[in-house]
């Protein structure tokens, strides 16, 4: 203790205490430093003691950028609207689900199912996949120019074996990794695209994009809400809560 005073006087050039036979008096330094930083000391104090408050620290949300935009952020605005603070990452699931390990998230909407004991997964909604092409469209969709997430195809290449049962054209015409401007690539008449329904809905329903199939059953994916085994915190538990009430009219 000795030696951390001394350092902290010779780092301020200014004296702390007085040493006296019986111990240390602070000096009027010393007084106006600690009125300085007694508010700080508090506020470190208040992280680390449970507060009653359930959004007395942000929730860190992670999850897909298009899901997230389009349907999760919404959900929570009244959570907003009564004090929730959020931090929100995009990414892919596996990266996502790495981080809720390392504790660098509280919650995980995620596009697989995690493996492993340490996660508590959640069916959160499922997400149907359907063909679509711009207005107009009259071609053949097998053999159309397409428009993908990824260079490997994954929404397409799921699509084209559960409902054409044949593998896609090996090199899409337009690559671009967010749905949303694959939808935009679409609209534009770049070519077809496999998209989630909750996307293009307002799109089929004006027109401006047409469905090339409608398969008895379209294929779809389960969408899950992710958090560690352990105790949730009174946030993130909050917004679980909302999304999967609000998930029932996605």
């Amino acid at each position: 203790m000795t030696a951390q005073v001394r350092a902290l006087e010779e780092q301020l050039g200014q004296q702390l205490f007085v040493r006296r036979a019986r111990g240390v008096t602070p000096t009027s330094v010393a007084d106006e430093l600690a009125a300085r930083i007694a508010p700080h000391i508090d506020a470190l104090a208040d992280v680390t003691a449970g507060r009653p408050d359930p959004f007395a620290s942000p929730v860190h949300l992670a999850g897909p950028a298009e899901l997230t935009a389009a349907r999760v952020l919404p959900a929570l605005a009244d959570l907003v609207g009564g004090g929730l603070e959020l931090r929100v990452t995009f990414g892919l699931a596996d990266d996502l689900l790495a981080g809720l390990a390392q504790r660098r998230f509280d919650l995980v909407v995620s596009t697989i199912r995690p493996r492993g004991r340490g996660f508590t997964a959640t069916p959160l909604t499922d997400e149907e996949f359907v063909l679509v092409g711009p207005r107009g469209f009259t071609g053949d969709p097998r053999t159309a120019r397409l428009v993908a997430y990824a260079e490997d195809l994954p929404i397409i290449r799921r699509y084209w074996r559960s409902v054409l049962g044949a593998r896609p054209p090996a090199r899409p015409a337009v690559v671009v990794p967010d749905l949303r401007a694959v939808l935009a690539c679409v609209l534009a008449a770049c070519g077809v695209s496999v998209l989630p329904r909750y996307l293009c809905a307002a799109e089929l329903a004006s027109g401006q994009l047409v469905a090339l199939l409608e398969p008895a059953e379209p294929p779809i994916n389960t969408l899950f809400v992710v958090s560690r085994t352990e105790p949730c915190r009174a946030g993130p538990a909050a917004v679980r809560d909302a999304l999967l009430a609000d998930a029932a009219r996605w």
